[in-house]
């Protein structure tokens, strides 16, 4: 009888891990999503050298 119970707490386990490491893997893509996102903004708002205006 407790040979039945450790296979299912072992099943469920092995499944919540694997749904444990999908989840961090979105969230791990959905960070380096945002970091590029946000570098590529950053980038487009600075103004290059040459459209800078002069100031004496």
């Amino acid at each position: 009888m407790s040979d039945k119970n450790d296979k299912s707490d072992k099943s469920w386990s092995g499944k919540a891990a694997l749904a444990g490491a999908a989840i961090g893997s979105a969230a791990i893509a959905a960070a380096l999503l945002y970091a590029s996102r946000r570098k590529e903004r950053a980038e487009k708002k600075q103004p290059s050298p040459e459209d800078a205006p002069e100031t004496d």
